[in-house]
């Protein structure tokens, strides 16, 4: 499905159907350097289950056209817009890593416009360390390999996809390789400059569920414990073995916690 949004073309999946602003709406936002294809089973799930899906690229990843948004707080604003632009008064944000701090301010920002916020591998502070920054700053293929590495648990280096037919690592690496030069190194800035997490998380009335992993190296369990702190009425489910790509290691767990 192709949007204009804020005067660029925007692409975002459907899982399968086509969207229909009359149904409650879900929004899934990718984390750094991926695209909506890391959302491929569960918004397929939300889609034939009675929810209008978007699951967006964000602008300049993956099919949307324009220059990467720079602060989470932009892509908090284009997340709003994406709604508007789709005819969706309001829908239940879903986001991984980046996505979770862009879901998060999207919801302390306008509170009207959001149902309820699923946080996937996230953080009270998703601090980026500078040999990463430094390596996705000058493009270098390290960059990718330290994210792929790092973002997966040990088991799934290991191999034992639940998905037949598909590798977990390599997966990782081709759809971080196919972005545009400097994507990455903008979204691990955002990352690295937010510091509103908390204060954002204190302004949350909708239901919250924060997904973590066990052994997540990027965004830890402790660190996502801390911004649950500032929830109360939030929910944590803690994903046993499971690093920070949760989506792709234990799709049926994430599902399980995100749906209603």
């Amino acid at each position: 499905m192709k949007l204009s949004v804020n005067g660029h073309e925007a692409f975002a999946a459907t899982g399968g159907r086509d969207f229909d602003a009359s149904l409650p709406a879900v929004v899934f936002l990718h984390g750094a350097g991926f695209d909506q294809s890391a959302w491929a089973l569960h918004s397929r799930w939300f889609a034939h289950h009675g929810y209008a899906v978007l699951a967006p690229d964000l602008p300049g990843h993956g099919r949307s056209v324009g220059p990467a948004l720079r602060s989470i707080a932009e892509m908090a604003e284009w997340t709003v817009a994406l709604l508007s632009a789709a005819g969706a008064e309001k829908a239940h944000l879903i986001g991984h890593s980046m996505g979770s701090l862009i879901a998060l301010d999207a919801a302390a920002r306008h509170s009207q416009r959001v149902s309820a916020l699923s946080l996937i591998g996230t953080a009270a502070a998703m601090t980026v360390g500078p040999d990463l920054l430094r390596a996705a700053e000058d493009n270098d293929q390290a960059a990718i390999d330290m994210v792929s590495i790092w973002g997966l648990g040990f088991r799934a280096e290991l191999g034992g996809s639940q998905a037949p037919g598909l590798w977990m690592h390599g997966g990782a690496q081709s759809t971080l390789q196919r972005g545009q030069p400097g994507v990455l190194f903008s979204d691990l800035a955002a990352c690295n400059a937010y510091q509103d997490a908390l204060a954002s998380a204190a302004r949350i009335t909708v239901p919250t569920t924060l997904v973590l992993g066990e052994r997540d190296m990027m965004t830890p369990a402790k660190a996502g414990k801390a911004l649950a702190t500032a929830m109360p009425h939030s929910r944590t489910v803690i994903l046993q073995g499971a690093g920070h790509m949760m989506m792709t290691e234990q799709p049926d767990a994430v599902l399980a916690a995100i749906k209603p």
